[in-house]
């Protein structure tokens, strides 16, 4: 691990434990077995949704996007702030809102929302008869 991800169960600390795990080149950041957030190239992301957004927005905070199949995908984290590891309270507060947005979604992991391309369709599931 490097030495940025040893040191952030150190600034959640005021939010709870945390344990981080190697994924797809990052780390994952989880916190009772939900992913709150994620780590790419030494930049920490936190969970978001339509009820933590406006937070993020307001401090310009962009969200966690990559490269799938040659488009750009996002997922629902989004840049933490500054505060989060200068302040144990901001940190807390943030924390809370990336557990509260991971509690409100499906599943324990992020979701990809790649942008289609024209005229893509998709692949549906197929049924039992």
């Amino acid at each position: 691990m490097s030495s940025f991800v040893d040191s952030l169960p150190e600034c959640f600390e005021p939010f709870g434990r945390v344990e981080a795990r190697r994924m797809f080149g990052g780390h994952g950041i989880f916190h009772q077995g939900r992913m709150i957030g994620l780590v790419a190239r030494d930049t920490l992301y936190l969970k978001a949704d339509g009820q933590t957004a406006g937070f993020f927005e307001a401090l310009s905070l962009p969200p966690f996007t990559y490269l799938r199949q040659g488009r750009e995908a996002t997922l629902h984290y989004r840049e933490a702030p500054v505060a989060f590891f200068d302040d144990r309270d901001a940190a807390a507060l943030w924390a809370g809102r990336a557990w509260e947005a991971a509690l409100r979604g499906k599943g324990t992991g992020a979701r990809v929302r790649p942008k289609a391309g024209a005229g893509e369709k998709r692949k549906r599931p197929a049924t039992r008869t």
